[in-house]
């Protein structure tokens, strides 16, 4: 028999709060962490809006902010929430071979530094030509080595195990959406097969730069309903016309059933199943008969052992793009069948934005947390029902019900597709 994988810790700190039940009771009484940007003056852009982090540091965290004055924002959040969710486990208390511990983010990329880079174009400009000679000498004067270091995706997991002594498997993945849903998945294979007894799981990303907002800016990807930051993210709603971009971190603590129960930790919910597929059709539109994401979710339950009649709950993707919204419905349709109308789907996008590459592991938290309380969060902001968009997705107030099996969907540019089965811990 396979070894069983449960959840011992969790920690987020993203556009709703800053720890995982400030986030919780944001999402249950529809509030939004959506407003104009301020981390970067967005006046010229089509796109105003964002959900950011507010009022936080890394000092918040017990931490130096001295010591992390060269990493991204990215990093220093995923500091926060895996401090949290290593205290909240007691992992490292429990006398574990620092062998045994590994790390697994899907994490983003760090800095972008446009304002040096740009100085160093403009000191190298000679005339219509660009000095090599000047740029580069400018460069060796301007540029930290330690932030250009910090700008790579890998270098927060290479963090996050310095600061436990993690030395067992350390891995980033980056898959778009997808990637720390992947991590998850992944992290919860390596433990499976004997390779660790604990895993720290999770993702880090801000993509609030010139640089990100520029780029889904021109796919179009973004609202443009600057005039309501608020009311911006609507998935599934007739008049969506893009995502709002988010950030933040989550992490959680995966655990072997054994080694968990020896040591008598608090266990939040079981990892059920893992799907992973690809849609193998094109960078940045999603197959529009949903074969990955049908392959996918069908993936998860086959891994489980679970049936489509067993799912009492689906975070959604849910971006609040036209194209996303309506092939995930599709999706849901095929593979829930005549239960695709009574099965509740939320997006809880509507509140905390797309936090991209910790958009997965946090909206697994959710599902973790609608399990405990028998509270399904809300999708706010559906006010103009779309026909192509005609299933249950918990319209603008959390709705109390028993959840013992919620699916978790993350489809990322680029057609990668995972889907996390979590359920009610039963021994």
């Amino acid at each position: 028999m396979r070894r069983r994988v449960v959840i011992t810790g969790m920690g987020a700190i993203n556009p709703m709060g800053h720890d995982v039940e400030t986030v919780w009771t944001g999402l249950k009484e529809c509030r939004s962490g959506v407003g104009y940007m301020t981390i970067f003056d967005a006046s010229s852009f089509p796109s105003r809006i964002a959900a950011e982090v507010k009022n936080w540091d890394v000092s918040l965290a017990g931490e130096d902010p001295e010591k992390w004055k060269s990493c991204g924002r990215h990093t220093k959040f995923a500091v926060g929430a895996a401090k949290q969710a290593v205290g909240s486990s007691g992992i490292l208390d429990s006398g574990i071979d620092p062998r045994r511990l590994g790390v697994y983010l899907g994490s983003g990329e760090g800095n972008q530094d446009f304002l040096r880079f740009s100085q160093m174009v403009i000191a190298a400009l000679d005339g219509p030509k660009l000095d090599l000679s000047r740029f580069i000498k400018t460069g060796l004067e301007t540029l930290s080595p330690m932030s250009e270091l910090e700008q790579e995706p890998s270098v927060p997991s290479g963090h996050i195990a310095g600061l436990f002594n993690a030395q067992g498997p350390n891995v980033n993945c980056l898959t778009a959406c997808a990637a720390s849903s992947q991590a998850i998945g992944e992290a919860t294979e390596i433990i499976r097969r004997g390779d660790a007894d604990a895993m720290i799981a999770g993702g880090t990303h801000s993509m609030i730069h010139p640089f990100g907002v520029t780029g889904f800016n021109l796919l179009t990807a973004l609202s443009v309903r600057n005039d309501e930051p608020e009311r911006a993210s609507r998935p599934f709603d007739r008049l969506r016309d893009g995502f709002v971009l988010g950030e933040g971190s989550a992490m959680i603590v995966l655990e072997e059933l054994e080694h968990a129960r020896r040591r008598g930790a608090q266990i939040h919910g079981e990892v059920l199943g893992f799907g992973s597929t690809a849609d193998a059709y094109r960078i940045t539109d999603i197959h529009p008969d949903g074969r990955g994401a049908i392959a996918c979710m069908r993936m998860a339950l086959r891994d489980a052992g679970v049936s489509p009649d067993d799912v009492d709950y689906v975070n959604a993707h849910g971006t609040s793009t036209q194209v996303n919204d309506r092939v995930e419905t599709v999706a849901c349709k095929v593979v829930f069948g005549e239960r695709a109308k009574q099965t509740p789907i939320s997006s809880t996008k509507s509140m905390m934005g797309h936090l991209i590459a910790a958009g997965g592991v946090t909206e697994m938290i959710v599902c973790l947390l609608a399990i405990r309380d028998g509270v399904i969060p809300p999708t706010i902001n559906y006010e103009n029902p779309d026909p192509d968009c005609d299933l249950d997705y918990v319209p603008n107030e959390p709705r109390e019900t028993r959840c013992d099996i919620a699916l978790n969907n993350s489809f990322g540019f680029g057609g990668q597709n995972i889907t996390l089965a979590v359920s009610r811990f039963r021994g």
